[in-house]
């Protein structure tokens, strides 16, 4: 059983105007901001913003483009104390009845701006994937460091190796 999506916008195609650009301007509260947090692994989101607009492409394919920008709090790769960021990343996905679906459950893509066009265009997803793809993947504290690794193995090293004496104890019992 899947949950439901963080947060949605759907846009009917049939109610598009395919002589002009429809604009899309989605700015999430903060009860969705809370849900995306949660669904990305963030600690916090303070904001949240997609404007752009969807414009017809030929006959039968949709361009949705725009601006995503965000404050994102993240943890610490090395620390975990909260790390904020910011993003501004454009965006840009067409969709069209001639995308390939996919067929398996893990399929590598051939073009990653290009989505399959059904009944509706939702915006929400999209401003939703263009965030996780945007997100640092990271973040490190000011300062913050990994601890040097000693490279030369110490006697407590060996006595871990489960198979270390193997070779010395067969050679034992082939005299």
């Amino acid at each position: 059983m899947t949950s439901a999506p963080a947060f949605t916008h759907r846009l009917r195609v049939a109610h598009l105007n395919p002589r002009a650009a429809n604009p899309v301007l989605l700015e999430p509260d903060a009860q969705a901001r809370k849900a995306i947090a949660a669904e990305l692994g963030l600690l916090r989101l303070p904001a949240l913003r997609l404007e752009g607009r969807i414009t017809a492409q030929g006959n039968d394919a949709w361009l949705l483009s725009g601006n995503l920008t965000a404050r994102v709090v993240q943890p610490c790769v090395v620390t975990l104390a909260p790390v904020e960021s910011s993003i501004d990343d454009e965006v840009r996905r067409i969709f069209s009845p001639h995308a390939a679906a996919p067929v398996e459950e893990e399929v590598e893509m051939p073009d990653d701006e290009m989505e399959l066009l059904g009944q509706f265009i939702d915006a929400g997803a999209v401003m939703i994937e263009a965030l996780a793809l945007a997100l640092p993947l990271y973040p490190r504290a000011e300062g913050a460091e990994l601890p040097e690794q000693d490279d030369t193995p110490d006697e407590e090293d060996e006595r871990q190796k489960p198979f270390a004496g193997l070779d010395a104890l067969l050679s034992k019992t082939r005299q």
